[in-house]
């Protein structure tokens, strides 16, 4: 691990508790690029980790202090997301400059640290996420390359367990979705931003967009179907499950 610090943090807001573990992609066009933007006072912008693609871990900003990598955020009705959550940038070049999988090397090193991190904080499985999932409407990061599933298999975050759901969804719901509202209020119950409207309106599309980025990545198409509705129904349940 390499000490690159950076000015822009601030002291977390006492008595918050960091529960939450946020990853990003850089989105930029190179790694030097990137490191440059956080490390600039005027940028107002930083992560406590960034991980190259060669498996380079840079620490920019201290654990116990809150850097500034989520803006605009909530989950689960809160929204000072930087000042309880640890920020971990990937170097990748995302949507605007030619998205592209996760090499080994950096899954690897994002794997340990965040398993490190996990020992460190008490940070529930159910909030280890995706900077689209608490920033729908704005964000795409870390994208539907990112694999989600072999994070949670290596015991850091969560991952629907769907054998049969599929099945049983259709049985249930005799082939047909439910209303959007109540669509509206299980992607609610999960965490994400969301109005309950009752209308298949932007906001649920991009709602459901960031869902399938993390948890149904082969489908990403903003609509529901029944296979989301199956994985949406198994975190909703995997969820509750943790909580209790």
């Amino acid at each position: 691990m390499q000490d690159l610090p950076s000015p822009n943090f601030e002291s977390r807001l006492s008595g918050v508790p960091v529960d939450m573990l946020v990853i990003h992609y850089t989105g930029m066009e190179s790694a030097e690029g990137a490191l440059a933007r956080m490390r600039d006072p005027d940028t107002k912008v930083s992560a406590h980790y960034v991980i190259d693609e060669d498996g380079t871990v840079y620490r920019l900003v201290a654990e116990n202090m809150c850097a500034w990598h989520a803006g605009t955020a909530s989950w689960g009705g809160i929204t000072n997301i930087n000042d309880r959550s640890i920020g971990i940038e990937l170097v990748n070049p995302g949507a605007e400059f030619g998205y592209r999988p996760f090499p080994e090397p950096q899954m690897m090193a994002l794997e340990q640290l965040a398993r490190d991190i996990l020992k460190r904080h008490t940070i529930p499985a159910r909030r280890v996420l995706g900077h689209s999932d608490v920033a729908p409407t704005r964000k795409q990061d870390p994208g539907e390359l990112f694999d989600w599933a072999r994070l949670a298999a290596a015991g850091v975050g969560l991952w629907p367990e769907t054998e049969n759901t599929l099945e049983t969804e259709v049985a249930l719901g005799g082939g047909g979705l439910p209303p959007i509202a109540k669509i509206q209020k299980l992607l609610q119950r999960l965490g994400y931003p969301i109005t309950i409207s009752g209308e298949e309106d932007e906001e649920t599309r991009f709602v459901i967009t960031a869902f399938q980025r993390h948890f149904h990545p082969h489908s990403v198409s903003g609509e529901m179907d029944m296979e989301t509705l199956a994985r949406l129904r198994a975190m909703v349940a995997a969820t509750e499950t943790e909580e209790n």
